[in-house]
C-alpha cells in the first residue's frame, strides 16, 4: 500500500471501552455506530457523551446500521437475513427478508437519496468458511427485495455518490474499490475498478465533496484517503485496526470519524479488554453522498 502520509492532524480519542465498534453513521448531530461486542446501537456527541439507542435481542454478526430518508433507523441482523427498522416505541420490527436471496451472512448497508437500500452479502461464512463470492440486493422503499449485483471478493463498506449515479463498494480480499452505475430503477450495471489500493484491505467507506474516498484498513492500522483512480492522498497510521469511517459536521468543522480496536479474531470480540476506539480529527473535505 502506498505509504504517503497525512496532512490532517493526529487523531483524538473520542470514545474507548467499545467491544467492537461497526458501522458508523453521521445523524442528527452525533455519531452512530454499532458495538458488535455488546450488540448495541450507541449514539455519541463532539463531547463524548454516549446514550445507548437500541439493543439487539439476536446474536448477529455483522450488524450494520442505516437510516433512512425519514430518520428511521435501520439494523441488518446479518445472520438472520433481515432487515429490521427501529419503531417509535423503541421496538425493531421486520422492515425486509433477506434469507431467500442468500443464507450466508449479510454485511454493511447505504440507502440512497431515493430510500434504495443496498445490502451487500459476504458470499461465505465468515470466519472459517470456504470462500465464495459475495453479492449485493437491492430493498426499495415499496418492499421489493431483488439481488443486483454479484461477484465480489468479500463486499463491505458501501457507499452512493450525492448525484445518486454510482454506487462504490470496498472488496476486502480483492484490494480494490469496485463502481457500478445505479439506473432510475435500482438497478445496478458497468461492474468496474473505481481503485486499486495496493495492498490496501479496504473496510468501511465514505465519500468527500472532492470526490475522494476514505477508507478503513485493519491489518494495515489505517485509515486511507484515495481519489478515482487509486491517488492516495492521505494516510492516517493507528495502533490498531481501522474498521470503518465516516465524515461528519459540527461548529463548522468536517470531522472524519474512525472506529478502531486490536482485532484477535471473531471469537474473542465479546472477551478480554475493551479495546474499541472512536477516533477523530478534522478532515480536509467534509461529507457528500451516502451514507
Amino acid at each position: 500500500m502506498a505509504s504517503q502520509q497525512s496532512s490532517v492532524p493526529e487523531p483524538q480519542v473520542l470514545m474507548s471501552g467499545i467491544a467492537f465498534g461497526e458501522s458508523p453513521r453521521w445523524h442528527a448531530g452525533r455519531l452512530w455506530f454499532s458495538d458488535w461486542g455488546a450488540q448495541e446501537v450507541v449514539a455519541v456527541d463532539l463531547d463524548g457523551n454516549a446514550e445507548t439507542m437500541a439493543r439487539a435481542d439476536f446474536p448477529s454478526f455483522p450488524m450494520c446500521i442505516e437510516f433512512l430518508p425519514d430518520g428511521s433507523l435501520l439494523i441488518v441482523s446479518g445472520r438472520q437475513g433481515r432487515l429490521l427498522r427501529r419503531q417509535h416505541d423503541g421496538s425493531l420490527a421486520t422492515y425486509a427478508e433477506l434469507g431467500s436471496i442468500a443464507g450466508h451472512p449479510w454485511n454493511d448497508i447505504v440507502v440512497d437519496g431515493r430510500g434504495n437500500a443496498y445490502v451487500n452479502n459476504i458470499g461465505f461464512d465468515f470466519p472459517g468458511g470456504e470462500f465464495a463470492p459475495g453479492i449485493i440486493a437491492l430493498v426499495t422503499p415499496d418492499g421489493v427485495t431483488r439481488q443486483v449485483a454479484q461477484g465480489f471478493a468479500f463486499p463491505n463498506g458501501i457507499a452512493v455518490t450525492p448525484d445518486n449515479k454510482t454506487l462504490i463498494v470496498a472488496e476486502s480480499y480483492a484490494s480494490k474499490l469496485t463502481a457500478l452505475d445505479i439506473a432510475a430503477d435500482g438497478s445496478l450495471s458497468n461492474q468496474r475498478v473505481w481503485a486499486n489500493l495496493d495492498g490496501g484491505v479496504p473496510d468501511g467507506i465514505c465519500l468527500d465533496a472532492d470526490g475522494a474516498v476514505w477508507y478503513a484498513d485493519v491489518p494495515n492500522k489505517c485509515c486511507v484517503r484515495v481519489r478515482e483512480g487509486g491517488q492516495v492522498l492521505d494516510t492516517i497510521e493507528l495502533d490498531r485496526g481501522c474498521f470503518a469511517c465516516m465524515l461528519g459536521a459540527a461548529g463548522g468543522n468536517s470531522t472524519l470519524f474512525m472506529v478502531a480496536q486490536q482485532w484477535g479474531g471473531a471469537a474473542n470480540m465479546q472477551r478480554g479488554a475493551r479495546t474499541g476506539q472512536v477516533l477523530t480529527v478534522q478532515a480536509p473535505s467534509p461529507h457528500a453522498g451516502w451514507p
